[in-house]
């Protein structure tokens, strides 16, 4: 299969045009984010299963004839793991693409593993070897290499090689519908949107503060955050975890003790350092009522966690009969939720639900049992 190197204008222009009739795109990014916020698009490739384009934006400044075929909803596009590709064009465009086909959830429901990745996939199901030489290669430094472009281009190949086989495999299990909403989630533009006031929920550290403290932290992720996208640098060049969650542990009372906070620098501090301490003010100020809260977790009684094991013993027997991984259709954490009536779940929506949230509900509502006979352990509804 020819590759074409796309670095210029009509070039691009010319291979849209071929894939505007294509029936399907398999797509893949190469990007660095090691020093900002915003991941830098470095190449783009794309294959159809007759051509192969690797296209270079950094050489090419107007992308809209590549963005109107990414972006016909008609045509699907296939990805291995898309959320960081389909976060880069959203950062691009305010949107993404829909019509998204991903083979690694794809894979998940074929009991290839709950997140394989893209060579494994490839040597199970095609049976070969891919290069690995360049996982770690700058992106962004040209001229490229031959072989960075054929390493490049192996990642479109092969995923188009996949896509039919799995299209395939899903339908004879009757499963192809299933997937709809995993890909409709990741199609969705919000799901990609940053949200500074809920960031406070990734900090590392955060189970040591209850209260007006874990409100500190809320307000200073938040900050942090805002500024991170304003200056696109890391949120962790900006402020780290660490020193966020010692200044709500151990809020300084004042502008003084705050400089002599040892994860900020006293430039740092000369511009953000009133706003950092109204923040913890305002954190310290919070009603009860208004401070952020963990998710409980409540233990379970000796009785309930025999439930569980009973409601562990269903998952691996519907895995097993499906050629699932237990750890694709939920974990032990997701059954003492269930156990303590939570409902909002992965496994209770989906085809999760289809194969496993459905008998759990059924099981615990009395409906259905588990019995041994013969040495199988069996469950009937």
């Amino acid at each position: 299969m020819h590759i074409h190197f796309i670095d210029n204008q009509e070039s691009l222009t010319e291979i849209c045009q071929h894939f505007a009739q294509s029936d399907f795109l398999a797509l893949d990014t190469e990007f660095v984010r090691q020093t900002t916020y915003y991941p830098i698009l470095a190449l783009i490739q794309i294959c159809d299963a007759k051509q192969i384009a690797i296209i270079d934006p950094v050489a090419i400044k107007d992308l809209s004839p590549l963005m109107t075929v990414l972006y016909n909803k008609e045509v699907p596009k296939v990805i291995h793991s898309a959320r960081q590709d389909m976060e880069i064009f959203y950062y691009l465009n305010q949107s993404v693409p829909e019509g998204i086909f991903d083979t690694q959830v794809s894979a998940a429901l074929l009991g290839y593993g709950e997140q394989i990745g893209y060579a494994a996939l490839v040597k199970q199901l095609l049976n070969v070897d891919l290069d690995k030489s360049q996982t770690r290669t700058d992106w962004l430094k040209r001229p490229l290499t031959q072989k960075q472009i054929d390493y490049a281009a192996d990642d479109v190949r092969y995923l188009a090689q996949l896509y039919p086989i799995q299209k395939k495999k899903l339908h004879e299990l009757g499963r192809l519908n299933w997937l709809e909403k995993d890909f409709q989630f990741l199609s969705n533009s919000s799901t990609y949107a940053p949200s500074p006031e809920n960031i406070w929920k990734k900090t590392k550290g955060l189970n040591k503060l209850k209260k007006q403290k874990l409100a500190i932290l809320r307000n200073l992720a938040a900050f942090r955050e805002k500024l991170a996208i304003k200056q696109n640098r890391p949120r962790r060049r900006v402020i780290t975890d660490e020193t966020l969650v010692e200044l709500s542990l151990n809020p300084p009372s004042n502008i003084a003790e705050l400089n002599e906070c040892k994860g900020l620098s006293h430039k740092f501090l000369q511009y953000n350092g009133e706003t950092i301490h109204s923040l913890i003010i305002e954190g310290l100020n919070t009603s009860d009522s208004d401070c952020p809260k963990l998710p409980l977790y409540e233990k379970l009684t000796q009785n309930e966690e025999a439930l569980a094991d009973c409601l562990m013993a269903i998952v691996h027997l519907s895995a097993q009969n499906n050629n699932i991984s237990p750890r694709c259709l939920c974990s032990r954490k997701d059954l003492d939720s269930l156990i303590k009536g939570r409902r909002d779940m992965a496994m209770l929506s989906g085809w999760r639900n289809e194969l496993i949230g459905k008998h759990l509900l059924q099981f615990l509502s009395g409906d259905a049992q588990l019995s041994y006979q013969s040495g199988q352990l069996l469950f009937n509804s």
